[in-house]
């Protein structure tokens, strides 16, 4: 029986199977991959009449949706810590939030989690067999945790760091709304100018033998051309805005594009202080959460931006080496003034955790200022603009007519 593949080279996708077997006299549910039905009995090492039941379940591989883009991690962290803190069993607690799903995608990542939690794995373990819905910036605060008691704080903690992580992205999102639907719209107008009034106006203009303008020649004769072929036109610009999306979600690309816009006068800087907040919130939480620094900040490598990874993994390399977490951040240009003070105060008080949350909220007032920067700056800035284009084209247009009039007189 030939095994499906999954699309990438060298790699497949091998059935899973949910299965209720016979084991020294006891029931147990047990998730194995197996290339068919057959074979599962051999997958468990038992007899075929030890296996009462076989389900076909989709594999992570067969439906592959991204990292925590369809399950709500932050409302399972804080719903599970909710639960924990009620004192419900982790096992109970995790069938409770099942059974109030109604997502399969999230059903079934969930049935993955409780099928190993029954089999006696930490709930580490299991998160991990579940990559397609839990990072490991969770499964390491949970694997911290869940022989301390402190769980629940831990999960909570998670859940508002998720919380503070999605607020940023809104406010940031709410601010280039405006300037997307300007340029929208303008766009929209300069199209409806050269490929439906321009190509009608330069017939009344060919009418007349009067000389045109430079200027204006050429703008009449673009939008001849474009009124001519209006489908290639709009074609065109449906495969460049195609094609620039494609590129941008090339992780090299993003962060090329990410890293230019950090050199930007007035925009970079802020940006570039965001990012570090965000490593600073993540790399306390972890902290707290009783990680070690180096494997924090191994953990951090995928949360940071794109542009301070190699800076992350080379401070990693610093702190393996012995070296304290303020001076290789000092070294690798990620502290702030502020953020480099606070950390030489944490670590002769024993509190780096708590001086990297305090530095952190220092700086989450540049989401703000960067917001208003955006109002203040960007939105004339594009007004300005798509007002020369459309006013360009329109005085570009009505010059003939202005020439004609003069010459009447």
């Amino acid at each position: 029986m030939s095994v499906p593949s999954d699309g990438r080279a060298g790699l497949t996708t091998v059935p899973q199977f949910q299965t209720r077997v016979l084991r020294a006299g006891a029931v147990s549910t047990e998730r194995v991959e197996a290339p068919d039905r057959a074979a599962v009995a051999a997958v468990l090492g038992v007899p075929p009449q030890h296996v009462l039941e076989v389900r076909e379940v989709a594999s992570a591989a067969a439906k592959p949706w991204r990292r925590n883009s369809r399950f709500p991690l932050q409302l399972f962290s804080q719903e599970l810590a909710v639960l924990l803190d009620a004192g419900i069993a982790l096992l109970e607690a995790l069938n409770t939030l099942r059974e109030k799903e109604g997502q399969p995608g999230v059903r079934s990542a969930l049935d993955g989690v409780i099928t190993q939690i029954e089999q006696g794995q930490p709930l580490s373990t299991a998160l991990r067999q579940q990559p397609q819905a839990f990072d490991e910036l969770i499964v390491a605060i949970v694997a911290a945790n869940e022989r301390t008691g402190q769980l629940s704080t831990a999960l909570a903690q998670h859940a508002r760091y998720l919380a503070w992580v999605d607020a940023l992205r809104s406010r940031l999102v709410a601010a280039l709304v405006y300037p997307l639907m300007l340029l929208g719209v303008g766009g929209a107008v300069i199209l409806f100018l050269l490929l439906y009034v321009l190509p009608r106006f330069a017939g009344i203009l060919e009418a007349t033998s009067a000389d045109l303008p430079w200027a204006s020649r050429v703008l009449i004769e673009f939008g001849q051309t474009a009124g001519a072929h209006p489908g290639l036109v709009v074609g065109g610009l449906a495969a460049v805005a195609f094609a620039v999306f494609a590129l941008l979600r090339q992780p090299a690309v993003r962060q090329r594009a990410q890293a230019a816009l950090w050199t930007l006068p007035g925009l970079g800087p802020r940006l570039r202080v965001l990012a570090l907040a965000r490593l600073y919130r993540s790399l306390a939480m972890l902290l707290a959460s009783g990680v070690p620094a180096l494997a924090a900040l191994k953990i951090v490598v995928d949360v940071v931006a794109g542009p301070w990874r190699a800076a992350v993994q080379a401070a990693a390399a610093q702190v393996e080496r012995g070296e304290r977490l303020s001076a290789a951040f000092d070294a690798q240009d990620l502290a702030t003034p502020v953020a480099r003070r606070m950390l030489r105060v944490g670590e002769r008080s024993g509190e780096v955790a708590a001086m990297l949350e305090r530095a952190a909220a220092f700086h989450d007032e540049e989401a703000a200022r960067l917001t208003d920067l955006l109002t203040r700056l960007v939105n004339p800035a594009l007004m300005l603009i798509m007002g020369v284009l459309i006013g360009g084209i329109i005085v570009l247009m009505y010059l003939p007519i202005f020439q004609l009039v003069e010459q009447v007189q």
